[in-house]
């Protein structure tokens, strides 16, 4: 029971992102998944803004202290100019005062400062277009600039996932004395995942006992050149290592990155190496990752890697490039390579030793969802 003398803290969370960033989906859903690891006097109250292409989503979500109610849809640049005009940021005042919410977040246009009391929370998920420019077109770099700029002079607070990305925004910017900077990791709740018969699942996906898994969109950054390469090297020493891939993926058509991938497969023959998945139902893509012989993450950017997380929650082993990130979160757990490196990676996949199930490698699951509610709570609290 919460004391008669102490309101419950009250926070509008946002979830209107694009439907085809699972990303962001998923790092919504989890959060309120890990505010239930809190103590029912600490649970915070929410309501749920959602957009109307999210709204399947809603059903499946369980917490004791949960209101829904559909975002008011904006087109973006007009909001922009009708908050600059009026001064006052029209993608959240309205929402914070007829709420009466204490915060609200991940905050993501910040035309003004907001006229409310409330603690306005924005969120970047990394700088990759800082590192990276040449993989975005000019209006996206643009757009993401204008937008991130106002952010940091408009919101009270802003998260990020890793000290690499912190460290980023250091780089790349001047932050301004007052905006509070919050380090949140993130961390995966799978638990709820229903078990299913793991050699009917290989039998449906046409997976041999022993596999790999990657679970990455088909994005340049992504990296997934490096893994097709080393198996073209262990195949000239005639080793053969299974990979499955999930993941979206555009047509070879409109996408030069996956055009080259396919031509790597082709003129190579890895056809029977590899099975491309795509788009799987979450639970099943859960129970493939469960029974594979490693996770493999062979990014050239992370902000903070949901795959892995996703491997840590499942005490998974992870192989993966050697960012910053990477080794901030696995630490000594995880086997790395250089992003590039596909023989040193050739000669990881060659060696590695069949899995033991029963090991455990990371920190006991709980413990660490128990932690990340804490300090989840602390970024909202008054």
């Amino acid at each position: 029971m919460i004391p008669l003398d102490k309101k419950r803290l009250k926070i509008g969370l946002l979830f209107n992102f694009q439907s085809v960033w699972m990303g962001g989906i998923t790092y919504i859903l989890n959060l309120i998944k890990t505010f239930n690891y809190l103590d029912d006097e600490e649970k915070p109250e929410i309501i749920l803004y959602y957009s109307s292409a999210l709204k399947k989503y809603i059903s499946d979500i369980d917490y004791p202290h949960i209101t829904f109610s559909e975002y008011p849809a904006h087109p973006v640049a007009l909001g922009y100019i009708m908050s600059w005009l009026n001064r006052k940021n029209l993608f959240i005042d309205d929402l914070i005062v007829q709420d009466s919410l204490d915060a609200i977040y991940p905050v993501r246009d910040c035309p003004v400062k907001s006229k409310t009391n409330a603690k306005v929370i924005a969120w970047y998920a990394d700088l990759q277009h800082k590192v990276y420019p040449e993989f975005f077109t000019r209006s996206t770099l643009l757009h993401r600039t204008l937008r991130l700029n106002l952010m940091l002079r408009n919101a009270t607070n802003m998260v990020v996932s890793s000290q690499a990305v912190r460290d980023d925004f250091d780089r790349f910017f001047k932050i301004r004395k007052k905006l509070r900077f919050h380090i949140f990791h993130f961390v995966s709740i799978n638990e709820d995942f229903e078990q299913a018969n793991i050699k009917e699942l290989r039998h449906t996906y046409n997976l041999p006992e022993k596999y790999f898994m990657v679970s990455n969109q088909f994005h340049k950054h992504k990296n997934h050149k490096v893994i097709l390469l080393a198996l073209v090297k262990l195949k000239e020493k005639g080793i053969y290592k299974h990979i499955a891939f999930t993941g979206r993926f555009p047509s070879a058509a409109d996408s030069p990155y996956l055009a080259e991938l396919h031509q790597i497969i082709n003129d190579n023959n890895l056809h029977n190496q590899i099975s491309m998945l795509g788009i799987i139902p979450r639970n099943d893509q859960m129970q493939l990752m469960n029974y594979c012989q490693a996770v493999l993450q062979p990014s050239l950017f992370e902000g903070w890697s949901t795959v892995i997380e996703d491997a840590k929650s499942l005490q998974v082993p992870v192989m993966a490039s050697n960012l910053k990130v990477n080794v901030e979160q696995l630490q000594d757990k995880g086997e790395y390579f250089e992003p590039d490196d596909y023989k040193t990676l050739a000669t990881m996949l060659a060696n590695f030793p069949d899995r033991n199930r029963a090991k455990s490698i990371y920190m006991p699951h709980e413990h660490r969802v128990k932690s990340a509610a804490k300090e989840l709570l602390s970024i909202f609290s008054r």
